[in-house]
């Protein structure tokens, strides 16, 4: 395939009418872009001069192959790469002037651009992020449930959904999300979309939260799924995560996901025991450029 096939826009509304059916298609694989997109969407249909970044989609036979979007804050996401195409994208990017933060993708995908980035650019990268992403199967609330009940968080809660946010980002090192919600941006971070439930005890104490994304592509992420560390290893995220799953399959979601940690095992068995299927590893790679 030469470059002429990857067709690059700034129109995002353009890119999904022409790239969504495809990024529909596979909604559990394509979740991350499916919610990344659609955020960009939302922001630019609330104000039409926001600078959303740059969309590219690449095309064989009249059919959608893969895509990229790289955003204003240097977001670079891309969907499963055909072999050689990373070569052909970092040339493409290079040669138009974009500097990438970082690129998250499938495990495979995500390390070959960042060795073709390097071999175009020099911009040595880091590996940051490594995940499993489980699709949920036949839901298997846990046995026995903790005492309690699920409930769906309001404006009362806000206070302790960003607190406990907040200690979410320090646990799992997200030092950019955190650096958001600091400085009070929270509808743009990434937890802004976000439904939250919180399970509580019988006497109404919060223990427990998960939080879904809105449903996208007949998608939804469960993400992120926080217990404080003193309440922990009393089944409280397991009834969280399965409440919040059932109300994602109630909102009309065909295909359910989450990521996890790969050095987790008692987070991997438990997803797994609630009827999550492990269906593909991703990774993330920061860039780092040599000043002039």
């Amino acid at each position: 395939m030469l470059s002429d096939d990857w067709h690059l826009t700034e129109d995002v509304d353009d890119f999904l009418a022409r790239a969504g059916d495809f990024l529909c298609s596979r909604a559990a694989l394509h979740n991350t872009p499916l919610t990344d997109l659609e955020k960009l969407r939302v922001r630019k249909a609330a104000d039409h001069e926001a600078a959303s970044g740059v969309f590219g989609r690449l095309e064989s036979a009249g059919e959608v192959r893969a895509v990229f979007y790289l955003t204003a804050r240097g977001r670079l996401g891309l969907t499963p790469l055909p072999a050689g195409q990373t070569e052909v994208l970092a040339a493409r990017l290079a040669a138009l002037g974009h500097c990438p933060a970082h690129v998250v993708a499938d495990h495979d995908t995500a390390g070959a651009f960042a060795e073709s980035w390097q071999r175009y650019t020099g911009a040595a990268s880091v590996l940051f992020w490594r995940t499993h992403l489980y699709r949920l199967g036949t839901l298997t609330p846990p046995q026995p449930s903790p005492a309690g009940r699920g409930r769906l968080t309001g404006g009362r809660d806000r206070e302790q959904v960003v607190r406990w946010c907040r200690e979410f980002c320090v646990d799992v090192g997200e030092r950019s999300s955190l650096d958001m919600i600091d400085a009070g941006s929270w509808e743009e971070s990434r937890f802004g979309d976000r439904r939250f439930t919180f399970w509580e005890t019988p006497e109404g104490i919060p223990v427990s939260m998960a939080a879904s994304t809105p449903v996208v592509g007949g998608m939804v992420r469960v993400d992120p799924v926080y217990t404080p560390a003193h309440l922990r290893g009393r089944g409280y995220a397991g009834a969280v995560t399965a409440e919040a799953s059932r109300a994602a399959q109630a909102a009309g979601a065909t295909d359910v996901v989450l990521f996890t940690d790969p050095g987790n095992p008692t987070s991997n068995a438990l997803y797994q025991r609630l009827g999550y299927v492990r269906v593909a590893d991703f990774a993330g790679y920061g860039f780092s450029y040599d000043a002039p």
